[in-house]
């Protein structure tokens, strides 16, 4: 990648994208910026999502006899959707989300109160 372009990078909330160390040295690159994703919002993440569909389909179906047995599902399993991948599609609009989100902080917020 050309030193001169700016790299943006979308995170979780794990606290070790926040370590002093790793904001440091992406405001010392001067080009890479960190996104982070609201907290609570798995679900929003698109490669999550994937991975829940992995588990779901192929982790929880299947028997496994060792590691590398296991390995060699996953792979299959990845080799054969990605043969005919099939997008992930949004069904609501933002704002129905949003306010889905808004719902879910005021009863997290009258549980905690």
């Amino acid at each position: 990648m050309p030193k001169r372009r700016e790299i943006h990078i979308i995170l979780d909330n794990y606290s070790t994208h926040k370590h002093r160390k790793v904001r440091e040295w992406a405001e010392n690159t001067g080009r890479v910026h960190f996104h982070f994703v609201p907290t609570s919002s798995s679900w929003l993440n698109l490669v999550e999502r994937f991975f829940s569909t992995l588990t779901h389909k192929r982790i929880r179906r299947g028997v496994f006899h060792s590691v590398p047995h296991l390995e060699s599902s996953l792979k299959h399993y990845i080799e054969t959707y990605n043969d005919n991948p099939r997008p992930f599609v949004w069904t609501k609009s933002a704002a129905q989300i949003l306010e889905k989100v808004d719902r879910a902080r005021k009863a997290l917020a009258a549980a905690s109160a």
